[in-house]
């Protein structure tokens, strides 16, 4: 699985991990990150997520990065807004009032670059991405964010039943790639109607990892 994949997914219009409403998982538990209005977000592997346009509107700044421009335009043209696109390090930046969505490989993306930001919500990142890499993934976003506390959403199923992705995610790996560095917290587990795919059953786990004391 390699840039072409999703760069092909967007450009056929295969794109049944973009859900068409906000993430009611997303409504039901953000107030456990106790953040402030105005906090910072990150969204790795963003996509056109209206979940970005949810936490605008409730008085948050959005940063995002996404391999395909196409899902960075579609994205500005749902919120109604007309960005400005400038190249910073190397990567175009899609920049609005409080939202900046950089536009490339996430492992291409330094702490510099990204600026601060106050916590991660991981809806669409882990779970695309292959076992192979995933490790190369959790420890270059905690690097990327100096370990800022995350809203984790992953699907958990019998991987056998089903090729990902979204790939499964059980407490056993949240624990390889995170228990050294946060406190984790099982903050729902909810059955998937249909199952995933509608191919097999499945559970959607919420998860807050918050920095130890």
């Amino acid at each position: 699985m390699d840039a072409n994949f999703w760069h092909q997914k967007w450009e056929q219009g295969e794109i049944g991990f973009h859900r068409p409403t906000v993430n009611p998982l997303l409504i039901s538990h953000f107030s456990a990150l106790n953040l402030v209005k105005g906090s910072r977000i990150f969204l790795p592997l963003c996509g056109k997520t209206l979940d970005i346009g949810w936490l605008l509107a409730n008085s948050y700044r959005v940063v995002g990065v996404e391999l395909s421009e196409m899902a960075v335009r579609q994205l500005f043209i749902g919120l109604g807004v007309e960005p400005q696109v400038t190249k910073n390090s190397g990567m175009q930046c899609y920049h609005a009032e409080n939202i900046d969505i950089f536009v490339g490989d996430l492992f291409h993306l330094t702490a510099a670059t990204l600026g601060p930001v106050d916590a991660i919500y991981d809806r669409a990142a882990l779970v695309a991405l292959p076992e192979a890499i995933r490790s190369r993934y959790t420890t270059h976003l905690m690097a990327l964010t100096h370990k800022a506390p995350q809203l984790l959403i992953c699907f958990e199923y019998d991987q056998t039943l089903l090729e990902g992705p979204p790939f499964s995610i059980g407490s056993a790996e949240i624990d390889r790639h995170y228990a050294a560095s946060y406190e984790l917290r099982l903050l729902e587990s909810t059955e998937v109607s249909g199952g995933l795919k509608g191919k097999c059953a499945a559970r959607e786990n919420v998860w807050l990892l918050k920095n130890r004391p």
